[in-house]
């Protein structure tokens, strides 16, 4: 007994809460029966806003009124709140639970957050500590507040508990990796957990059904994002808990057969998905370690895109004409330029495709193979292995190739090796990243290849870029002055009036306006004229001239072309061709 009047003394001495002031003077509570509610709540150890309506001093909805008026603080009513509704990753549970209170919603750098006690600095600091962000009150019924409190944590809680124990499994067609990590199957079991799956599984199909290219998983402190690349536009899909990163990195590495215990270094691989008895997709898995856990970007690679045919590419006639002639020569060199992303890749496989007869002997090297084709020799090059492309394309020499296909040319070596193949009777396709197609040969230039080399095997260059398509069903004319038409690099001469540009509108079919991406090229044949200027060592400056006057577009020009058939907009065309 002496203890307990010994802490209530020293109770009475500490100043009483701004909840209970207010409540004072108001009208609501006596100072007698307030300093001995809150005496009662320091000594249980609970909540002075508890103690005093579960004490039956103030009912909770009196309290709540009253502490409107008296703040001045719009009042709610959480009954009218679905739960499932409520942000769950703004402000950590335990907060919540600790202090009563709930993110109702986000407002520009501001959270919207429910509360029975406005009074409560201490609530107000940690939230605005915790999330960089400044407190909005809203006040609530402390009953209703704790119902909505509970049962919005236990569900944030019980997903979590889920998300990070549990197991089972859907079918991955593993890909076999050569020097796949020998402890990989060691660690299956640990992350094998059904929520994970599940949300990959998912994530997987979603991706695939939305036409996306690549999907991006990244952890940051105090967020887990998941990103698609739709239409060349990333877009956030999901926010999962952040708990789950890393069974989630886990889950993907070992269905695509990488060293579950290496984060610290980087890591490529591959795995595949049935989506259908018979319809299986590719990706290809990249791991980046980052402060926060191990971004993982997923692309996918659908063998289907390079049986599309030359026609569903969006070339021209013209362009179609030219590039058909090219590879149907018996040797020589076709160069494909452009930026990652802008679609080379399946610009190169279409062309093998059209090549790939029982009678050809084709093969492939590269860094990786991301399109599957029967029928072609593909071999991906491995660069710890001392397997490069200049070692792949010396071996593909003595292997009797009608066709050579190299990923990428980023040395002298596989230049020399390239042009050699192609002035020794090969047919050789590859890839450059450069601007358009008459810088490329400046380009191959300051390489150190020399002028006659280049002139002698280099038959063709494509340069592309990748435009989002305007969406047919909701597409509309734009109104766009004459002078900016003129500036864009339309000539007078064109602006006749007899046709509209459009722009996107968006719809319930489209992304924002905008279905699809459809090809802007540069198709330019080496012509004599522009060998002789390769010849005297020209610059690119000469060369596109010279291409212009033999009917050559440039990407500009070919992006005008689509815009002004209404098959992108003209502000796309700008951003993507970029002179």
């Amino acid at each position: 007994m002496a203890a307990v009047d010994t802490a209530s003394k020293e109770v009475s001495a500490v100043a009483l809460p701004g909840l209970g002031r207010a409540l004072i003077s108001a009208g609501k509570l006596t100072q007698k029966s307030a300093e001995d509610i809150y005496k009662k709540s320091q000594i249980a150890r609970t909540s002075f806003i508890g103690e005093l309506t579960g004490s039956g001093a103030v009912s909770a909805a009196d309290l709540a009124h009253t502490v409107s008026a008296v703040f001045g603080a719009p009042l709610l009513d959480l009954e009218a709140i679905d739960p499932l509704r409520l942000p769950k990753e703004l402000l950590d549970p335990k907060i919540c639970q600790a202090y009563r209170v709930i993110v109702l919603s986000k407002r520009n750098n501001r959270l919207i957050v429910a509360t029975a006690d406005p009074t409560d600095q201490e609530a107000a600091e940690k939230i605005k500590f915790t999330t960089q962000m400044g407190v909005d009150w809203i006040i609530a019924e402390y009953d209703k507040l704790s119902r909505l409190v509970d049962a919005s944590t236990k569900s944030v809680a019980e997903s979590m508990d889920g998300i990070t124990s549990s197991s089972a499994d859907f079918e991955f067609d593993d890909v076999p990796v050569e020097d796949a990590p020998e402890n990989n199957d060691a660690g299956a079991t640990d992350v094998e957990d059904a929520p994970v799956v599940k949300f990959l599984h998912k994530m997987l199909l979603d991706a695939f059904n939305m036409r996306a290219s690549d999907l991006h998983f990244e952890p940051y402190e105090h967020q887990y994002r998941v990103r698609f690349r739709i239409d060349g536009e990333l877009r956030e899909i999901a926010s999962p808990p952040v708990a789950i990163k890393d069974k989630l990195a886990s889950r993907i590495k070992v269905i695509s057969r990488l060293d579950i215990s290496e984060k610290r270094v980087p890591q490529d691989g591959r795995m595949k998905l049935k989506v259908g008895p018979d319809r299986v997709i590719d990706f290809r898995v990249s791991t980046l370690p980052t402060l926060f856990g191990e971004k993982i970007v997923i692309r996918i690679l659908d063998p289907s895109s390079a049986k599309l045919g030359i026609d569903a590419l969006g070339y021209e006639p013209v362009e179609k004409e030219r590039l058909l002639q090219a590879i149907s020569r018996p040797y020589g060199m076709i160069l494909v330029t452009g930026p990652t992303g802008s679609g080379k890749t399946v610009s190169l496989y279409t062309c093998l495709n059209l090549l790939n007869k029982p009678g050809v002997n084709i093969a492939t090297a590269e860094d990786p193979s991301e399109i599957n084709l029967p029928g072609v020799n593909q071999v991906n090059v491995n660069e710890k292995a001392g397997l490069t492309f200049a070692v792949a394309l010396k071996s593909f020499l003595r292997q009797d190739p009608d066709i050579i296909m190299v990923g990428e040319i980023r040395d002298l070596e596989t230049a020399d090796i390239s042009i050699k193949a192609a002035q020794t009777g090969h047919l050789v396709l590859s890839t450059l990243h450069t601007n358009d197609a008459p810088t490329t040969l400046t380009r191959m230039r300051n390489m150190g290849i020399a002028p006659f080399n280049i002139a002698s095997s280099v038959i063709l260059i494509t340069a592309q870029r990748l435009a989002r398509r305007l969406c047919p069903a909701c597409k509309t004319p734009a109104d766009i002055p004459h002078e900016t038409l003129l500036e864009a690099g339309y000539p007078e001469h064109d602006l006749d009036g007899t046709w509209v540009t459009y722009r996107p509108v968006g719809c319930s079919a489209c992304n924002n306006g905008y279905k699809g991406r459809l090809g802007i090229y540069q198709v330019m044949p080496i012509s004599e004229e522009i060998q002789r200027i390769i010849l005297r060592d020209g610059s690119a400056l000469e060369i596109a001239e010279q291409a212009k006057s033999e009917g050559v577009r440039s990407l500009r020009d070919a992006g005008l072309h689509k815009a002004k058939l209404g098959l992108t907009s003209l502000e796309e065309v700008l951003a993507v061709t970029n002179e």
